[in-house]
């Protein structure tokens, strides 16, 4: 699934860990949802759009 994550992150001035921290989660986490190896379960993906105040479908679309 491919993402936005970074870019949104970065936007926000915010670090892997400060976003893993808002989140409840590792850095290694962020690391690999960022880099699509990981697909966020639905309430960590929940908790990402509210953290960005945007939808779920803003932030994740399926890979090609």
């Amino acid at each position: 699934m491919q993402n936005t994550l970074p870019q949104r992150r970065q936007e926000l001035g915010w670090s892997q860990q400060r976003l893993a921290d808002e989140l409840g989660v590792s850095r290694q986490t962020i690391i690999s949802i960022e880099k699509g190896r990981y697909d966020p379960s639905l309430p960590v993906a929940f908790r990402i759009a509210d953290v960005f105040q945007c939808s779920i479908e803003d932030l994740f679309t399926p890979g090609t």
